[in-house]
């Protein structure tokens, strides 16, 4: 029976309709602030909502300055977009990315105006307490700057790069920072921070940020692929993060594609990691010009201008990372697959090879409708990420302050 088929006296009365209008502007408002802007059509599939419904509920949302829309595009065609207006800024949300080197903070309101993004330089092999320790201290200077009180932090999403045993909030062994493996990260950030906090895995991270700032229209599937240090994958199902059983999805780095091939450091023989990640290609650039520094920029740069060796080095990670894709396309069939990392420069050059490993690896009518590309949001992804994380879970009572 559907809801329109109800009749009792009611749900028949002035009252009656206005709860159940207001009900479903929270609908509408719940969708937005997990997913960011969408489309008017967007909204309807993902609230239940009518189309008529959602569009007569939007123009009144307008005229109270909950939302504000403007014209775009949808498969071709004339659409609505649909955003919560700017209003308040008491409630913020915190994204932190915490990687081998770096760690970024941001800061965002609900309506996904980002009010600050800054990064500091980690030494390596930095201990976990020292990093809590830093990741307070710029928590407090930005929050000072932005006169915003930590009360009014929603929370805060920590991501990096590891597993994430999703019951106990430890990370797992074989991370690429081994020294925090076990280390009780979401108390101790928690306590550090003084605000709600959520650890995650940087590349989960990264596949929210996508779904929510990454302007990819109504896409619902995507396998996000972070390529540094090492490689992992982030896969939204359906509009949903996929975490599996135990939070541990996406650790395609350690796939073995080369049976005699390299050591990888989960003690593997040629892993994807071995073979196509940031490290394993910026070796292989080094061993090419030994006398001169070996970066990610110089790399790309090089294979840009066409030098045969950058452009070789970029092409086979690309090949690798094409063919272990393949069988995650081939089981998931995403609409899109975004590809991350500080070698991501390279542009048509990476993305072509991907794209070619795929199609040579996965099975023709499932490889044909996926499109890849590059991150627009560069080094900010995984940071984003935990602020939608953090807007994502957010109750109702949290909002009640926000214009």
């Amino acid at each position: 029976m559907t809801r329109r088929s109800v009749s009792t006296p009611a749900a028949r009365g002035s009252g009656s309709q206005h709860a159940l209008r207001a009900a479903n502007v929270r609908r509408i408002e719940q969708a937005l602030r997990a997913t960011g802007a969408m489309t008017q059509s967007a909204l309807a599939r993902t609230t239940g909502l009518s189309n008529a419904t959602v569009s007569n509920l939007v123009r009144v949302m307008v005229d109270e300055q909950l939302v504000t829309t403007s014209a775009t595009t949808s498969s071709g065609r004339r659409a609505v977009l649909v955003q919560l207006a700017g209003g308040s800024r008491r409630k913020v949300a915190v994204g932190i990315d915490i990687g081998r080197g770096h760690l970024r903070l941001v800061v965002v309101t609900p309506a996904r105006e980002v009010l600050a993004d800054v990064e500091r330089t980690l030494e390596p092999g930095h201990r976990a307490q020292d990093t809590v320790a830093i990741a307070a201290a710029v928590l407090g200077d930005v929050l000072g700057d932005l006169g915003i009180d930590r009360a009014d932090v929603l929370g805060c999403g920590v991501g990096i790069p590891a597993p994430i045993d999703r019951h106990t909030g430890r990370t797992s062994h074989g991370a690429v920072l081994p020294e925090w493996s076990g280390y009780p990260l979401r108390e101790q950030l928690a306590a550090g921070l003084g605000v709600p906090v959520e650890v995650e895995n940087d590349a989960n991270l990264g596949a929210l940020a996508e779904l929510t700032w990454g302007g990819h229209g109504d896409v619902t599937d995507l396998v996000f692929v972070k390529v540094a240090s090492g490689i992992g994958a982030g896969l939204i199902v359906g509009g949903r993060l996929h975490r599996g059983r135990d939070g541990k999805t996406g650790e395609i780095g350690h796939t073995t594609i080369l049976e005699y091939g390299p050591v990888c450091r989960c003690g593997g023989r040629g892993c994807l990691e071995a073979i196509a990640s940031g490290q394993a290609m910026l070796a292989l650039w080094q061993a090419s010009r030994p006398t001169q520094p070996a970066t990610a920029e110089s790399l790309v740069r090089h294979a840009r201008a066409g030098d045969p060796t950058a452009v070789r080095i970029v092409e086979d990670a690309g090949l690798a990372l094409g063919r272990v894709l393949g069988g995650v396309v081939n089981l998931l069939n995403p609409q899109l697959v975004v590809v991350s990392g500080p070698v991501t420069g390279a542009g048509e050059l990476l993305v072509d090879s991907v794209a070619a490993g795929l199609s040579r690896f996965t099975s023709p009518v499932v490889a044909g409708p996926t499109r890849v590309t590059t991150s627009a949001l560069k080094g900010s992804a995984e940071a984003l990420g935990g602020c939608a994380l953090v807007l994502r879970g957010a109750g109702d009572d949290a909002w009640a302050s926000v214009g």
